[in-house]
Protein backbone atom coordinates (compact mmCIF):
# COMPACT_ATOMS: atom_id res chain seq x y z
CA UNK A 1 0.00 0.00 0.00
CA UNK A 2 0.99 3.60 -0.02
CA UNK A 3 3.45 5.28 2.21
CA UNK A 4 0.72 7.90 2.93
CA UNK A 5 -1.47 5.69 4.17
CA UNK A 6 0.96 3.31 6.66
CA UNK A 7 1.13 5.20 9.56
CA UNK A 8 -2.40 6.81 9.19
CA UNK A 9 -4.89 5.81 11.65
CA UNK A 10 -8.18 4.79 9.78
CA UNK A 11 -11.49 3.34 10.19
CA UNK A 12 -11.75 -0.27 9.33
CA UNK A 13 -14.09 -0.11 6.16
CA UNK A 14 -11.91 2.57 4.62
CA UNK A 15 -8.63 0.59 5.61
CA UNK A 16 -10.22 -2.42 4.46
CA UNK A 17 -11.43 -0.70 0.88
CA UNK A 18 -7.68 -0.07 -0.12
CA UNK A 19 -6.45 -2.70 1.26
CA UNK A 20 -8.75 -4.70 -0.74
CA UNK A 21 -9.69 -2.79 -3.73
CA UNK A 22 -6.73 -0.39 -4.47
CA UNK A 23 -4.77 -0.68 -7.71
CA UNK A 24 -1.96 -2.85 -5.32
CA UNK A 25 -4.96 -4.47 -3.24
CA UNK A 26 -5.41 -7.83 -2.45
CA UNK A 27 -8.17 -8.20 -5.43
CA UNK A 28 -6.51 -6.76 -7.64
CA UNK A 29 -3.25 -8.86 -7.30
CA UNK A 30 -4.64 -12.35 -6.03
CA UNK A 31 -2.57 -14.32 -8.57
CA UNK A 32 -3.60 -16.36 -11.73
CA UNK A 33 -5.54 -18.64 -9.19
CA UNK A 34 -7.49 -15.84 -7.97
CA UNK A 35 -8.98 -15.86 -4.43
CA UNK A 36 -9.72 -19.64 -5.06
CA UNK A 37 -6.07 -19.58 -3.96
CA UNK A 38 -6.59 -18.03 -0.72
CA UNK A 39 -9.93 -19.82 0.37
CA UNK A 40 -12.42 -22.10 -0.37
CA UNK A 41 -16.01 -21.51 -1.17
CA UNK A 42 -18.99 -23.75 -2.22
CA UNK A 43 -18.26 -23.34 -6.14
CA UNK A 44 -14.58 -24.41 -5.34
CA UNK A 45 -15.67 -27.86 -3.59
CA UNK A 46 -18.45 -28.80 -5.90
CA UNK A 47 -19.93 -28.74 -9.12
CA UNK A 48 -22.79 -29.64 -7.62
CA UNK A 49 -23.29 -25.91 -6.67
CA UNK A 50 -23.24 -24.15 -10.33
CA UNK A 51 -25.67 -27.17 -11.38
CA UNK A 52 -28.01 -26.20 -8.23
CA UNK A 53 -27.77 -22.18 -8.89
CA UNK A 54 -28.26 -23.50 -13.12
CA UNK A 55 -31.36 -25.03 -11.86
CA UNK A 56 -32.48 -22.17 -9.89
CA UNK A 57 -32.03 -19.98 -12.96
CA UNK A 58 -34.53 -22.24 -15.16
CA UNK A 59 -37.02 -21.81 -12.10
CA UNK A 60 -36.59 -18.05 -12.18
CA UNK A 61 -37.05 -18.72 -16.00
CA UNK A 62 -40.48 -20.68 -15.53
CA UNK A 63 -41.66 -17.89 -12.83
CA UNK A 64 -40.44 -15.16 -15.82
CA UNK A 65 -42.69 -17.49 -18.45
CA UNK A 66 -39.50 -17.74 -20.34
CA UNK A 67 -38.11 -14.83 -21.82
CA UNK A 68 -36.62 -14.07 -24.81
CA UNK A 69 -33.24 -12.67 -22.87
CA UNK A 70 -32.73 -14.63 -19.15
CA UNK A 71 -30.30 -12.80 -17.83
CA UNK A 72 -27.83 -14.21 -15.06
CA UNK A 73 -25.37 -11.59 -13.11
CA UNK A 74 -22.76 -13.41 -11.01
CA UNK A 75 -21.58 -10.89 -8.58
CA UNK A 76 -18.17 -11.31 -6.98
CA UNK A 77 -17.53 -13.78 -10.12
CA UNK A 78 -13.78 -14.22 -8.88
CA UNK A 79 -12.42 -15.99 -12.43
CA UNK A 80 -16.03 -16.59 -13.30
CA UNK A 81 -15.89 -20.06 -12.27
CA UNK A 82 -19.53 -19.82 -11.16
CA UNK A 83 -20.77 -18.27 -14.72
CA UNK A 84 -18.67 -21.09 -16.41
CA UNK A 85 -20.22 -23.72 -14.84
CA UNK A 86 -23.75 -22.12 -14.63
CA UNK A 87 -23.66 -21.75 -18.54
CA UNK A 88 -22.33 -25.57 -18.64
CA UNK A 89 -24.97 -26.70 -16.47
CA UNK A 90 -27.83 -25.34 -18.67
CA UNK A 91 -30.02 -27.21 -20.83
CA UNK A 92 -29.51 -26.32 -24.41
CA UNK A 93 -32.50 -24.35 -24.63
CA UNK A 94 -32.08 -21.98 -21.43
CA UNK A 95 -28.90 -21.72 -22.36
CA UNK A 96 -29.44 -20.46 -25.77
CA UNK A 97 -31.52 -17.08 -24.67
CA UNK A 98 -29.24 -16.56 -21.48
CA UNK A 99 -27.22 -13.24 -21.56
CA UNK A 100 -24.41 -14.18 -18.48
CA UNK A 101 -22.13 -11.38 -16.71
CA UNK A 102 -19.68 -11.54 -14.65
CA UNK A 103 -19.25 -9.31 -12.07
CA UNK A 104 -15.68 -8.19 -10.82
CA UNK A 105 -13.11 -5.81 -10.49
CA UNK A 106 -10.37 -7.70 -11.53
CA UNK A 107 -9.19 -8.06 -15.12
CA UNK A 108 -10.99 -10.71 -17.48
CA UNK A 109 -8.87 -13.69 -17.54
CA UNK A 110 -7.59 -15.04 -20.41
CA UNK A 111 -9.51 -17.69 -21.93
CA UNK A 112 -12.68 -17.32 -20.20
CA UNK A 113 -15.53 -18.69 -22.18
CA UNK A 114 -16.74 -16.10 -24.61
CA UNK A 115 -20.21 -15.69 -24.16
CA UNK A 116 -19.32 -14.23 -20.31
CA UNK A 117 -19.76 -10.43 -20.46
CA UNK A 118 -16.73 -9.20 -17.52
CA UNK A 119 -17.98 -6.21 -16.00
CA UNK A 120 -16.93 -3.69 -12.93
CA UNK A 121 -20.44 -3.10 -12.02
CA UNK A 122 -24.04 -4.97 -12.44
CA UNK A 123 -25.64 -4.07 -15.09
CA UNK A 124 -28.91 -2.34 -14.91
CA UNK A 125 -32.53 -3.52 -15.79
CA UNK A 126 -31.92 -7.07 -15.99
CA UNK A 127 -34.31 -9.83 -16.08
CA UNK A 128 -33.52 -13.15 -14.25
CA UNK A 129 -31.30 -14.39 -11.51
CA UNK A 130 -28.66 -11.99 -9.96
CA UNK A 131 -26.33 -14.14 -7.57
CA UNK A 132 -24.46 -13.23 -4.74
CA UNK A 133 -21.82 -15.65 -3.49
CA UNK A 134 -19.33 -14.38 -0.57
CA UNK A 135 -19.78 -10.98 -2.16
CA UNK A 136 -21.14 -9.27 0.88
CA UNK A 137 -18.72 -10.59 3.72
CA UNK A 138 -16.30 -8.62 1.31
CA UNK A 139 -17.97 -5.08 1.70
CA UNK A 140 -15.86 -3.14 4.04
CA UNK A 141 -17.44 -2.05 7.23
CA UNK A 142 -16.31 -0.25 10.04
CA UNK A 143 -16.40 -1.82 13.43
CA UNK A 144 -17.39 -0.93 16.82
CA UNK A 145 -15.82 -1.74 20.24
CA UNK A 146 -17.12 -0.90 23.77
CA UNK A 147 -14.86 1.34 26.09
CA UNK A 148 -14.08 1.34 29.75
CA UNK A 149 -17.08 3.76 30.09
CA UNK A 150 -19.75 1.64 28.35
CA UNK A 151 -19.31 3.97 25.21
CA UNK A 152 -19.33 2.09 21.75
CA UNK A 153 -16.58 3.92 19.63
CA UNK A 154 -14.99 2.96 16.07
CA UNK A 155 -11.91 0.96 16.09
CA UNK A 156 -9.39 2.60 14.33
CA UNK A 157 -6.17 0.87 12.59
CA UNK A 158 -3.22 1.29 11.04
CA UNK A 159 -2.15 -0.30 8.01
CA UNK A 160 0.37 -3.24 10.40
CA UNK A 161 -3.19 -3.89 11.95
CA UNK A 162 -2.35 -1.87 15.28
CA UNK A 163 -5.79 -1.05 16.69
CA UNK A 164 -6.89 1.39 18.94
CA UNK A 165 -10.51 3.22 20.08
CA UNK A 166 -11.44 6.26 17.84
CA UNK A 167 -14.62 8.65 18.77
CA UNK A 168 -18.30 6.80 19.66
CA UNK A 169 -19.88 6.03 16.99
CA UNK A 170 -22.88 8.32 15.82
CA UNK A 171 -25.22 9.19 13.54
CA UNK A 172 -26.70 6.58 10.77
CA UNK A 173 -23.94 4.21 11.81
CA UNK A 174 -25.52 4.67 15.43
CA UNK A 175 -28.71 3.74 14.59
CA UNK A 176 -27.79 0.67 12.52
CA UNK A 177 -26.15 -0.74 15.88
CA UNK A 178 -29.02 0.19 18.23
CA UNK A 179 -31.60 -1.50 15.31
CA UNK A 180 -29.48 -4.35 14.82
CA UNK A 181 -26.48 -5.03 16.84
CA UNK A 182 -26.48 -3.05 20.16
CA UNK A 183 -23.89 -3.65 22.23
CA UNK A 184 -24.13 -3.95 26.17
CA UNK A 185 -22.02 -1.48 28.07
CA UNK A 186 -19.69 -4.35 28.68
CA UNK A 187 -15.97 -2.94 27.80
CA UNK A 188 -14.24 -4.93 24.54
CA UNK A 189 -17.42 -5.90 22.97
CA UNK A 190 -17.30 -5.43 19.72
CA UNK A 191 -20.01 -5.51 16.32
CA UNK A 192 -19.26 -4.73 12.64
CA UNK A 193 -21.65 -1.98 11.38
CA UNK A 194 -23.60 -3.45 8.74
CA UNK A 195 -24.67 -0.16 7.21
CA UNK A 196 -22.71 -0.50 4.02
CA UNK A 197 -23.64 -3.70 3.25
CA UNK A 198 -27.20 -3.11 3.62
CA UNK A 199 -27.01 -0.42 0.72
CA UNK A 200 -24.96 -2.04 -1.47
CA UNK A 201 -27.51 -5.01 -1.61
CA UNK A 202 -30.20 -2.64 -1.94
CA UNK A 203 -28.84 -1.42 -5.05
CA UNK A 204 -27.83 -4.57 -6.54
CA UNK A 205 -31.10 -5.95 -6.12
CA UNK A 206 -32.15 -2.72 -7.64
CA UNK A 207 -30.72 -3.19 -10.86
CA UNK A 208 -33.54 -6.27 -11.41
CA UNK A 209 -36.31 -5.03 -13.38
CA UNK A 210 -37.99 -8.59 -12.53
CA UNK A 211 -36.79 -11.81 -11.34
CA UNK A 212 -34.85 -12.95 -8.23
CA UNK A 213 -31.44 -11.99 -6.22
CA UNK A 214 -29.62 -14.53 -3.49
CA UNK A 215 -26.74 -13.35 -1.51
CA UNK A 216 -24.70 -16.54 -0.05
CA UNK A 217 -22.39 -15.73 3.00
CA UNK A 218 -21.70 -16.89 5.74
CA UNK A 219 -23.81 -14.74 8.52
CA UNK A 220 -25.62 -14.15 11.38
CA UNK A 221 -29.03 -12.66 12.68
CA UNK A 222 -30.32 -10.83 15.86
CA UNK A 223 -30.67 -13.79 17.91
CA UNK A 224 -26.93 -15.25 16.99
CA UNK A 225 -24.72 -11.94 17.05
CA UNK A 226 -21.03 -12.60 17.87
CA UNK A 227 -20.46 -10.59 21.24
CA UNK A 228 -16.42 -9.96 19.88
CA UNK A 229 -17.20 -9.48 16.48
CA UNK A 230 -15.92 -11.95 13.36
CA UNK A 231 -13.37 -9.57 11.16
CA UNK A 232 -10.52 -11.91 10.20
CA UNK A 233 -7.97 -12.26 7.13
CA UNK A 234 -7.43 -15.31 4.99
CA UNK A 235 -4.20 -16.12 3.10
CA UNK A 236 -3.29 -18.88 1.21
CA UNK A 237 -5.80 -21.16 2.19
CA UNK A 238 -5.31 -20.35 6.33
CA UNK A 239 -7.69 -17.84 8.81
CA UNK A 240 -4.70 -14.94 9.64
CA UNK A 241 -4.98 -11.69 11.67
CA UNK A 242 -6.80 -9.05 9.50
CA UNK A 243 -3.55 -6.98 8.30
CA UNK A 244 -4.64 -4.27 5.88
CA UNK A 245 -1.80 -4.17 3.76
CA UNK A 246 -3.11 -5.50 0.36
CA UNK A 247 -1.55 -9.33 1.79
CA UNK A 248 -5.03 -10.91 2.73
CA UNK A 249 -8.41 -11.10 2.25
CA UNK A 250 -10.07 -9.20 5.15
CA UNK A 251 -13.68 -10.65 5.91
CA UNK A 252 -16.46 -10.49 8.08
CA UNK A 253 -19.68 -12.68 8.65
CA UNK A 254 -23.08 -10.65 7.49
CA UNK A 255 -25.80 -9.48 8.99
CA UNK A 256 -28.22 -10.95 6.45
CA UNK A 257 -31.40 -10.40 8.47
CA UNK A 258 -30.46 -6.68 8.49
CA UNK A 259 -29.86 -6.82 4.19
CA UNK A 260 -32.97 -8.24 3.90
CA UNK A 261 -35.13 -6.08 1.85
CA UNK A 262 -39.34 -6.56 2.52
CA UNK A 263 -40.27 -9.84 0.90
CA UNK A 264 -36.52 -11.37 1.30
CA UNK A 265 -36.11 -14.20 3.61
CA UNK A 266 -32.85 -15.70 5.03
CA UNK A 267 -32.63 -19.79 5.03
CA UNK A 268 -29.44 -22.10 5.85
CA UNK A 269 -28.06 -23.50 2.39
CA UNK A 270 -28.46 -26.85 3.20
CA UNK A 271 -32.16 -25.81 2.96
CA UNK A 272 -31.62 -24.05 -0.42
CA UNK A 273 -29.63 -26.66 -1.90
CA UNK A 274 -31.41 -29.57 -0.73
CA UNK A 275 -34.34 -27.85 -2.48
CA UNK A 276 -32.72 -27.54 -5.48
CA UNK A 277 -31.89 -31.38 -5.55
CA UNK A 278 -28.39 -31.36 -3.43
CA UNK A 279 -29.04 -34.15 -1.17
CA UNK A 280 -26.01 -36.38 -0.96
CA UNK A 281 -27.94 -39.53 -1.06
CA UNK A 282 -25.44 -42.37 -1.33
CA UNK A 283 -25.78 -44.61 -4.76
CA UNK A 284 -27.59 -48.16 -3.87
CA UNK A 285 -25.48 -50.35 -2.83
CA UNK A 286 -26.42 -52.80 -5.94
CA UNK A 287 -24.58 -50.67 -8.37
CA UNK A 288 -21.46 -50.98 -7.77
CA UNK A 289 -21.83 -54.76 -9.03
CA UNK A 290 -23.78 -53.45 -12.08
CA UNK A 291 -21.89 -50.31 -12.70
CA UNK A 292 -19.09 -49.59 -10.91
CA UNK A 293 -17.74 -46.81 -12.32
CA UNK A 294 -21.28 -45.05 -12.07
CA UNK A 295 -21.41 -46.02 -8.14
CA UNK A 296 -17.86 -44.36 -7.73
CA UNK A 297 -19.37 -41.43 -9.31
CA UNK A 298 -22.22 -41.61 -7.15
CA UNK A 299 -20.13 -42.02 -4.10
CA UNK A 300 -18.15 -38.92 -4.94
CA UNK A 301 -21.12 -36.93 -5.87
CA UNK A 302 -22.47 -38.18 -2.49
CA UNK A 303 -19.27 -36.72 -0.31
CA UNK A 304 -19.58 -33.28 -2.42
CA UNK A 305 -23.18 -32.88 -1.73
CA UNK A 306 -22.34 -33.48 2.09
CA UNK A 307 -19.36 -30.99 2.16
CA UNK A 308 -21.59 -28.66 0.73
CA UNK A 309 -24.58 -29.02 3.25
CA UNK A 310 -22.43 -30.24 6.28
CA UNK A 311 -23.18 -28.47 9.57
CA UNK A 312 -20.59 -26.47 10.96
CA UNK A 313 -19.18 -25.74 7.48
CA UNK A 314 -20.62 -24.82 3.84
CA UNK A 315 -23.84 -25.72 4.95
CA UNK A 316 -24.28 -22.90 7.41
CA UNK A 317 -24.05 -20.54 4.82
CA UNK A 318 -27.18 -18.50 4.80
CA UNK A 319 -28.99 -17.54 1.75
CA UNK A 320 -30.75 -13.92 1.53
CA UNK A 321 -33.60 -14.81 -1.01
CA UNK A 322 -34.75 -11.65 -2.79
CA UNK A 323 -37.99 -12.18 -5.30
CA UNK A 324 -38.41 -9.09 -7.43
CA UNK A 325 -41.76 -9.44 -9.38
CA UNK A 326 -42.22 -13.29 -9.31
CA UNK A 327 -43.04 -15.91 -6.86
CA UNK A 328 -40.50 -16.98 -4.10
CA UNK A 329 -39.13 -20.43 -5.44
CA UNK A 330 -38.31 -21.47 -2.13
CA UNK A 331 -41.97 -20.95 -0.90
CA UNK A 332 -43.67 -22.08 -3.98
Amino acid sequence: MTAGTRDQWRGWRAAAQDALYAPDGFYRRAGAEGPAGHFRTSVHASPLFAGAVALLLCRVDEALGRPEVLDFVDMAAGRGELTGGVLAALPADVAARTRAYAVEIAERPAGLDHRIEWLAGPPEGTTGLLFANEWLDNVPVDVAEVDSAGVARRVLVREDGTERLGEPVDGARARWLERWWPLPGEEGLRAEIGLPRDEAWAAAAATLRRGLAVAVDYGHTAGTRPPFGTLTGFREGRETTPVPDGSCDITAHVALDACALPGGHVLPQREALRALGVTGARPPLTLASTDPAAYVRGLASAGEAAELTAAGGLGDFGWLVQPVGIPDPFRA
